[in-house]
């Protein structure tokens, strides 16, 4: 470890190093296609079944299409820079872990607090949304339960906080459990997508798609004060729907339908072959999910005119355009498995980030217990697992949602400018996987993701400006005093402190 410059950066070698010790073992469980499936997991939940119809109604058209792989160009160079890092620091943490070695403990601190927003609002986000939708399915059958206790709008939502505690006790039973229930669900609900892809293709008209991109027109409401994109406040640039700039606009927009590919490297220490297995999960889940988006959404807007997409509910709404009612409640079940598995992988994910920054003594370093028999940091997913259940049954979250997305666009702008940063500090290092013209893919990688952060609503980046200040309060209270690289970074000595 060393405290040069006052930065506090931590090593790779002691990060790896940490990994060895008996009390914070993890079991290595995981092969490429279990990262891959995990990948796909959180990546496809609603964003599928419902941004579809969102951008193409109101911003891109039949272009939507196009969206999704400007979309998924970005992440995929984003994608780029977490497999070079992951597979040269396979630790957990992500970009926790990533940060702390290349710009030292506070913005690693920064970027683990800012995790927290992708990670447990994110989970207790979608608790809510399953809640919604099997409260949907099962009024359709008769048996609905009253508001009150289900759905978005519940003001004790008991079945995102059973979601959210059942999906807690697999994580602490072991990650390879883990695995087999997100392959069993994920297995259901690619098949569903699958369905819907083969069997609207025939339903197609080529009318639909034409044209392909309408032409440019203002947008009906840009917004105003807090509630416009932080670029229009910046440059005084009013959006505009449809045509090209409508068609990146729509990117920013499914974008978010893309988020979970970072997850994969929260797991990097409980992979089997980290140097090769991460940088195939995290490409084979990217690839998977872009193709079937790409697929899905030419199909919508095939089926039915852009113009009449139902925007809250396109799949679903489509197929009953053409006389299939049936597929929505197949849609539904799909959606239903799709949110589980997002549910599962969130909370793996933050388990794994606060248990990197607990054995670092950011955080108390009795939470980084392993159990002995199930191999799972135990005391921090049943502390994450409780957390998320109360904010998804007590808290109306809202456009609190939008967090989750700035939180995650700020860790790739972070994690595209380090390895950069760590390609010139740590030349030396065995690297599985290099990204290529270097360094000028990671600049447009942190670059896109900066512009997507820039199209958020001015009120997003209040409230992220917020939680962040106090992150850095938390920092100075009790992290900077009881880190490791406070105590000089003594593994003997904080190893007896932990217990």
């Amino acid at each position: 470890m060393s405290v040069a410059n006052g930065r506090r950066v931590k090593s790779v070698e002691d990060s790896i190093a940490d990994t060895e010790e008996p009390e914070h073992q993890l079991k290595k469980n995981l092969s490429g296609l279990d990262l891959t499936v995990f990948g796909v997991g959180v990546i496809i939940g609603t964003g599928i079944f419902v941004l579809t119809g969102e951008v193409a109604q109101t911003t891109a058209g039949p272009a939507v299409a196009i969206s999704f792989v400007i979309a998924g160009i970005v992440c995929g160079l984003a994608a780029l820079c977490y497999a070079e890092f992951a597979s040269t620091v396979p630790v957990a943490g992500s970009a926790y872990t990533f940060s702390y070695a290349t710009f030292g403990e506070l913005v690693a601190w920064i970027i683990g607090w800012d995790l927290v927003l992708e990670l447990a609002l994110g989970a207790a986000t979608v608790s809510v949304g399953w809640s919604g939708y099997l409260n949907q399915l099962l009024s359709d059958i008769g048996i609905g339960l009253p508001e009150t206790i289900a759905g978005e709008t519940a003001r004790f939502n008991i079945p995102a906080m059973v979601i959210a505690l059942v999906m807690t006790g697999v994580l602490v039973l072991g990650i390879k459990l883990s695995s087999r229930i997100t392959s069993i669900i994920v297995a259901i609900k690619v098949a569903i997508v699958l369905l819907v892809i083969v069997v609207g293709v025939f339903f197609v008209k080529a009318a639909n798609f034409s044209p392909f991109i309408p032409p440019t027109q203002p947008a009906e409401d840009g917004g105003s004060g807090l509630t416009q994109p932080f670029i229009q406040l910046l440059t005084g640039f009013a959006p505009a729907d449809f045509g090209v700039e409508g068609v990146i606009a729509g990117a920013a927009i499914v974008f978010f339908a893309f988020i979970g590919f970072d997850i994969v490297a929260t797991a990097a220490e409980e992979t089997k072959d980290p140097a090769t297995d991460l940088p195939r999960g995290i490409f084979g889940s990217l690839a998977v999910c872009t193709v079937l988006y790409v697929l899905v959404s030419l199909v919508v807007v095939g089926m039915q005119n852009y113009t009449e997409l139902n925007a809250s509910a396109p799949l679903a709404g489509a197929f009953s355009s053409v006389g299939l009612p049936f597929f929505s409640g197949i849609i539904s079940v799909g959606a239903l498995a799709g949110l589980t598995s997002v549910v599962m992988i969130l909370m793996l994910g933050q388990s794994r980030v606060l248990f990197a920054m607990s054995r670092d003594h950011l955080l108390p370093p009795g939470l980084a217990k392993v159990h002995p028999t199930y191999g799972t940091p135990y005391r921090i997913t049943l502390i994450t697992g409780v957390v998320v259940a109360v904010m998804a049954g007590l808290i109306p979250l809202g456009t609190l949602a939008e967090l989750v997305n700035i939180g995650t666009l700020f860790a790739f702008v972070l994690v595209s400018v380090g390895v950069v940063v760590l390609r010139r500090t740590r030349p030396e290092l065995p690297r599985a996987f290099r990204v290529p013209l270097m360094p000028v893919l990671p600049v447009v990688a942190a670059l896109a993701s900066l512009y997507l952060m820039l199209n958020l609503p001015t009120e997003t980046w209040l409230r992220f400006a917020i939680w962040m200040g106090l992150g850095v309060a938390v920092y100075y209270v009790y992290g900077r005093r009881h880190s490791r690289l406070a105590l000089g970074g003594d593994h003997d000595h904080t190893r007896e402190t932990a217990r």
